[in-house]
């Protein structure tokens, strides 16, 4: 396996346009750079051996000295690019601050420390605002190796600070360790059926040994860490009905007694994403619009590097909350601006999230050709999607395929594509394990698929009720809900939109 060739197959077609040019940024012609043609030979599909790429790139001779002399230029001007990028997109000024720093140290190499001491202070200044503890640490030293000259601060004042910050850069540390140790305990209690238990007393433990429970009730960033901790094991719990007073009791305790500063943007937007998606999962759509709305304003006023992961996430969010607000052509809307709007800049998982929801959107609609449309333009595999999102979320888009068929008058593509649901979870799980109730969905779809009249028996709906998943009802899943509601409908024979406003409520 070539490592550049597979780190160059991660850039998007946008990435891959801007590093050819980058590149040729010395102006040569393209002709003339064999190093911009090795990065077009490895960006193609086929994978050359290294001496098809030897014997393409020298024709005359064979030289293999002069192609991992190349192989090294390529990879140079990557890094180069990388960094450059970095520093273009970086959200938390920690590019400038090290910008500062290399420029204070040119200018004291060359005998100007006068300039030099002023980039420390912007360093300084920069790097204590957005909290950058580590950075600030390499400044403060450098303050004090410099501390001779005339234009240095007081020593005992330099050291001071350093102190203080060594402190805040050692809670920063531990808080790291801490958060990937809660991590790994947390999957080892999955693998050992007990997450729901284990969860608050290893959370407790950890933060015990580090000395940590201080640090987060008051750093927006260690908070915003510990939640995303909780909520990745409310996740696999499904127990939003805990999580959102708990997540939401956090997020204003923050606000009323630190506040957010600007350095603190990131942090405060998941946090509100936090609330709002949990909210949405509880079916309390008008709260959650309302954080929502909150989340909007926050980014809109901070710097434009959070638009990439939170503009997204916004928009999908509220479309979904508009589904169930009986807006559903709002977020049919919504959703096929961000993907026309935003083609090839938005994330793969963006990408699948935005249409999978739009797939919901139209079927909800009852426009069953437009809903296949956009499962078919999702163009992959199940494999590569579980890769990205996850085996629930390729369930989900089985199950809305499935039903699809079935809705367009195409019974044989819908059972074969409940055979497959079912032969996948079967495979990967012994009687279907967290599954389980999914089988027992299926077999009642098959039984429609065989009999389209056998969903208005009485003896249907006994088993419909039975279902292990939806008791109580009232506190399911909401997605979980989407497919029984479809069920309810053939049962009551009542528009589908119409039962899942009436559940969902």
């Amino acid at each position: 396996m070539d490592d550049l060739r597979t780190t160059l197959a991660t850039f998007s077609p946008d990435d891959r346009k801007d590093f050819g040019r980058f590149i040729q940024r010395q102006g040569k012609k393209q002709k003339d750079r064999l190093d911009l043609q090795l990065y077009e030979l490895l960006l193609q599909q086929r994978a050359y051996t290294t001496e098809q790429l030897v014997s393409r790139l020298y024709p005359d001779e064979a030289n293999a000295v002069a192609y991992y002399a190349l192989r090294k230029r390529l990879m140079r001007h990557l890094t180069d690019f990388l960094l450059l990028r970095q520093r273009q997109q970086d959200p938390t000024a920690a590019s400038s601050v090290r910008g500062f720093l290399s420029l204070a140290q040119y200018l004291f190499d060359v005998g100007v420390p006068r300039l030099a001491w002023g980039m420390l202070r912007k360093a300084e200044k920069l790097a204590s605002q957005n909290e950058q503890y580590e950075l600030l640490n390499t400044v403060y030293n450098l303050q004090i190796a410099q501390a001779n000259s005339e234009h240095a601060d007081e020593l005992a004042d330099i050291i001071r600070r350093r102190n203080q910050n060594k402190k805040a850069a050692d809670e920063e540390e531990r808080a790291g360790i801490a958060d990937s140790l809660i991590r790994q305990r947390l999957r080892q209690a999955r693998i050992k059926g007990r997450a729901g238990e284990s969860f608050d007393a290893i959370l407790q433990e950890v933060l015990r040994e580090y000395d940590l429970q201080e640090a987060f009730a008051r750093r927006p960033a260690l908070l915003y860490r510990l939640m995303s901790i909780t909520r990745s094991a409310m996740l696999v719990r499904r127990d939003f009905a805990s999580f959102a007073p708990f997540v939401m009791r956090c997020y204003h305790l923050m606000e009323k007694r630190h506040g957010f500063q600007p350095a603190h943007r990131y942090y405060q937007l998941g946090l509100l994403y936090m609330v709002a998606h949990a909210l949405y999962r509880l079916r309390r759509f008008d709260e959650s619009v309302a954080y929502l709305e909150k989340l909007r304003v926050v980014l809109h006023s901070g710097p434009r590097s959070n638009y990439a992961e939170f503009l997204p996430k916004h928009t999908f969010l509220l479309a979904a909350n508009y589904a169930f607000q009986r807006r559903n052509g709002e977020s049919i809307k919504l959703l096929v601006e961000v993907i026309k709007g935003a083609e090839g800049t938005l994330s793969p998982r963006d990408q699948l999230t935005a249409r999978l929801g739009l797939g919901f959107h139209y079927f909800a609609e009852g426009q069953f050709a437009k809903t296949n449309q956009v499962l078919i333009g999702i163009g992959r595999s199940d494999h590569w999607c579980e890769q990205q999102m996850g085996i629930e979320w390729v369930l989900n888009k089985n199950l809305g395929e499935m039903l699809t068929q079935l809705e367009m008058g195409n019974p044989d593509l819908a059972y074969n594509r409940l055979r497959a649901i079912e032969r996948v979870l079967r495979e990967q799980f012994a009687e279907g394990g967290p599954y389980r109730y999914v089988l027992s969905y299926l077999g009642l779809v098959r039984e429609i698929i065989d009999d389209p009249a056998a969903a208005t028996r009485p003896d249907f709906a006994e088993r419909v009720d039975q279902l292990p998943s939806f008791q109580p009802l009232e506190r399911e899943d909401i997605h979980a809900i989407s497919f029984y509601a479809w069920l309810r409908a053939r049962m009551l024979q009542r528009p589908y939109y119409d039962v899942l406003m009436e559940l969902a409520s």
